[in-house]
């Protein structure tokens, strides 16, 4: 959810995210609180995100990919600032993501056949292009989601936002996925994760994509979870991804009134440096009543550099 806030509304919610943070974490100094508050102000400029991070539990989560009223995952929501991600400019050799204009010559994404006969190719070159990488497969087919508004969320495989904090995939789970996708008899030196997120709905969201910078994330600030996932009428499968706990040093980012030619690349691995990029819909709360509620298509891909 975003919205604007006057300042002193806004120190408000910080002072108050932060302490309640820091009294599971141990005392924090005056000193530190008020660089948070600091940077919280510099960072936000009035615009705030509820983002829904997972408690940690004495359980380990696991959410379906459909029947998500079996899902066993503890929220622990906070209010966040929101950077404008088209005035940021973040990269994706840095903070992990970026904002890409791509036209696609498919006509309806809701289109499987259309999909699978152009989209995959237009991706897979799309991020060779941006990363530099030697080659690029595509991993499984596209996945589209609508928002609640809609009424057609849940009415294809896999087709409701995600609303937790996430990562795609631990590293043992995308180095698991690599050996399988990687052709027979190549040798590569290094193999980076990557979504490729496009809403088709026209702007604006009302319900959009929150991204954060992986150089604020800590390790321990990730913890693992289960992702199953239950195709109607295929036996379930599963693999480990993580989630989230809340830290008020992340960073997280919004991009307002994406177009149909708009494409959010984020990494969700890399095996040099293990890094990943967090992600969560989250409600817009800047989007007008009514608004046409969002439809969205993503395709993952493994990028290879050669030895």
């Amino acid at each position: 959810m975003v919205s604007d806030k006057a300042d002193k509304t806004l120190l408000s919610e910080a002072n108050v995210a932060f302490l309640r943070f820091s009294m599971g974490f141990g005392q924090v100094r005056t000193s530190c609180m008020s660089a948070f508050l600091r940077n919280w102000h510099k960072r936000s400029v009035g615009r705030t995100g509820h983002i829904a991070y997972v408690a940690r539990d004495a359980a380990r989560p696991f959410y379906y990919a459909n029947a998500h009223a079996r899902d066993c995952v503890p929220l622990d929501p906070r209010e966040m600032p929101l950077i404008d991600g088209r005035a940021a400019a973040p990269r994706i050799d840095r903070e992990g993501f970026a904002c890409l204009r791509h036209v696609s010559a498919v006509a309806d994404f809701t289109d499987h056949n259309a999909v699978a006969a152009i989209y995959a190719d237009e991706i897979a070159a799309l991020v060779r292009a941006a990363t530099g990488a030697d080659a690029v497969i595509v991993t499984a087919p596209a996945i589209v989601r609508f928002s609640e508004a809609s009424g057609q969320a849940g009415t294809r495989d896999n087709s409701h936002p995600a609303r937790f904090v996430h990562i795609d995939a631990t590293a043992a789970t995308s180095a698991l996925f690599a050996a399988r996708t990687i052709p027979a008899g190549r040798s590569v030196r290094r193999y980076a994760h990557y979504n490729v997120w496009r809403a088709f709905s026209g702007a604006p969201q009302d319900v959009s994509l929150a991204l954060c910078d992986m150089t604020s994330v800590d390790a321990c600030d990730r913890f693992e979870a289960d992702a199953i996932f239950d195709p109607p009428g295929a036996p379930e499968w599963r693999f480990a991804s993580w989630v989230l706990a809340a830290n008020p040093a992340h960073r997280w980012y919004w991009f307002a009134n994406l177009s149909r030619d708009d494409v959010l690349l984020f990494q969700s691995s890399d095996s040099d440096t293990g890094d990943a990029v967090p992600h969560v819909a989250f409600d817009n709360r800047r989007a007008p009543p009514g608004c046409h509620p969002r439809a969205s298509i993503e395709m993952r891909c493994i990028a290879l550099w050669h030895d």
